[in-house]
């Protein structure tokens, strides 16, 4: 990360407030005084695709971030905003633990199916996956991976890369984001 890069942290359905790893990424940048958006999405628990897009075009328009990084459901809300006109391209995304293109889980309906957007707006993608989230098959993120150029990390038995399955302090997420090698 350079001095002036910015960096968005989207969050998922139910939020990701500390100890969940992006709380923590959020704290680890502050602290090396770079530029962090970590805002929570309306409703976080009963989320509406249709007012996430509006609120994250908004902040995108205001914060211009370089990289950007999504969990779970932010994920699809990126794909989303990918059909949006005026979408801002970034240098970085990072898309860990996406969920299937095909959920259906009743209270995250609006943001299913989800069709992968011809352009995904970032110079640069990053996937990190685990090979048992219940949320997709190691197959379907591969594909996905594959599909964009993206880097594709595997973790093995992470779950959903969350903090219920013990990834709060992420050294890895930390490591890239900031450029430590």
């Amino acid at each position: 990360m350079q001095a002036q890069d910015k960096v968005l942290i989207l969050h998922g359905w139910g939020g990701s407030d500390a100890p969940h790893w992006q709380a923590e990424l959020a704290s680890e940048i502050a602290k090396n005084y770079g530029t962090v958006s970590f805002p929570l999405l309306d409703n976080c628990h009963f989320p509406s695709k249709n007012r996430w897009v509006k609120q994250v075009k908004q902040i995108l328009k205001d914060f211009k971030p370089d990289t950007v990084v999504c969990h779970s459901l932010a994920n699809n809300l990126w794909m989303w905003l990918c059909e949006e006109k005026d979408m801002i391209e970034v240098e970085r995304l990072f898309m860990v633990s996406v969920p299937s293109l095909k959920t259906k889980e009743k209270t995250i309906k609006t943001f299913f199916p989800c069709l992968m957007p011809r352009n995904i707006y970032a110079k640069e993608v990053h996937m990190i996956v685990s090979d048992d989230d219940p949320w997709v098959k190691i197959g379907e993120a591969r594909q996905l991976a594959s599909h964009y150029d993206a880097t594709f990390t595997t973790l093995e038995n992470a779950g959903h890369i969350n903090a219920d399955s013990g990834y709060g302090k992420w050294e890895l997420i930390e490591n890239l984001i900031l450029n430590k090698r």
